[in-house]
């Protein structure tokens, strides 16, 4: 009955019919509402405060964010319900509602919409780049400066290389014995790891809102046209880099292989489907990017993904406290694919680099 009791705290439509357990999230729960005699619903969530500690701060920057998204798609003669979360409001104003330790807050649900949890065709990933693009376009006039950093350093590879030294020095698993090699393979690296911290520190490369889970999964695909039209998913909106997101996006989108696979010989790059991103992502964002975003796109898929290695290794190598796993190599295992599509990037770099340039290019 909590639920309902919370549902009663917002601004709906009517009288609330039904609230059922919704989606696939692993972190915060969600529940789709009903509407007695409506066909509006809404979406009715319970923050994950373990994870998002700062879910004032989390709440402020979605509501910063999506006033100034649904302006622009006003302005631009879009739809907006359908291109953009709806906050809705508590009765006495709020964007969220408190009870206990538990934050709950509500979205209007985009009907006649999709999620693709995998990638089944060049055509799907190109749209959601699209998506992604555009997403970063419409924000770039937005002062990432006046949004908090839910996840403080969540991509800053500098300060993720230096808790990886920490994690070999303490040794917390007994285990740095073990990964010898793959403790050389980051240390050999270890140049490359400050390159988009530095660009962004001397302002080679402009401080933008990233979205920072750029899976395809986050993205809603309109049943009828089959194109992307709402990001969805605002937790970790923060201020950063768009080669972070495009990073993250070719990390979790170009394997051939899960994430956890043990034999690296189907571990691959998909240069393909790289390129069907990059022409969507280059056309969502259009003039936005500059010369120094595009000529450094590979270099942040390669970041992004060695930092994701990184991170599997540095928590193996504390006793597997933070990614929960199924076995004890689990991390180890996630650590060697991400470091497989590192040297497959590394060795296709150049011709990445060309994809993006020729693209850019013919838009």
């Amino acid at each position: 009955m909590i639920k309902y009791d919370i549902a009663k705290k917002f601004k709906l439509s009517g009288e609330v019919d039904s609230i059922t357990p919704y989606g696939e999230g692993h972190i915060n729960d969600t529940f789709l509402v009903t509407i007695k005699n409506s066909s509006t619903q809404y979406i009715l969530q319970r923050l994950n405060t373990k994870v998002f500690s700062n879910y004032r701060g989390l709440m402020d920057n979605i509501q910063k964010v999506t006033t100034v998204l649904r302006d622009i798609i006003n302005s631009q003669g879009g739809d907006v319900d359908r291109e953009c979360m709806q906050l809705i409001y508590t009765i006495d104003g709020k964007s969220y509602y408190v009870s206990g330790n538990d934050c709950w807050r509500v979205y209007l649900f985009v009907k006649d919409t999709i999620v693709y949890q995998v990638i089944d065709s060049p055509d799907v990933f190109e749209n959601t780049g699209e998506a992604f693009g555009k997403f970063i376009a419409r924000l770039d006039g937005f002062d990432a400066n006046t949004l908090c950093e839910v996840i403080p350093n969540f991509h800053n590879t500098a300060d993720r290389y230096n808790k990886f030294l920490t994690a070999i020095e303490q040794n917390k698993s007994n285990r740095a014995h073990l990964v010898k090699d793959e403790i050389d393979f980051v240390k050999q690296r270890a140049n490359k790891l400050s390159l988009i911290v530095d660009a962004l520190d001397t302002n080679q490369i402009p401080l933008r809102v990233t979205h920072n889970d750029t899976k395809i999964n986050n993205v809603l695909i309109d049943k009828a046209s089959g194109k992307a039209i709402c990001i969805i998913d605002l937790d970790t909106i923060m201020p950063g880099s768009l080669l972070y997101d495009f990073g993250d996006s070719i990390r979790s989108g170009c394997n051939t292989a899960l994430e956890d696979e043990k034999d690296l010989s189907i571990v691959d790059f998909d240069i393909n489907l790289y390129e069907a991103y990059c022409r969507g992502f280059l056309r969502g964002i259009g003039e936005k990017i500059t010369d120094k975003e595009l000529e450094m796109l590979h270099i942040g898929a390669i970041i992004i993904t060695l930092e994701c290695g990184i991170r599997f290794l540095t928590d193996y190598l504390d006793g597997d406290v933070y990614f929960k796993t199924q076995y004890d190599d689990h991390n180890l295992v996630r650590c060697h694919t991400q470091f497989k599509l590192v040297e497959k990037m590394e060795s296709q770099s150049q011709q990445m680099l060309a994809i993006a340039r020729k693209i850019k290019n013919n838009i």
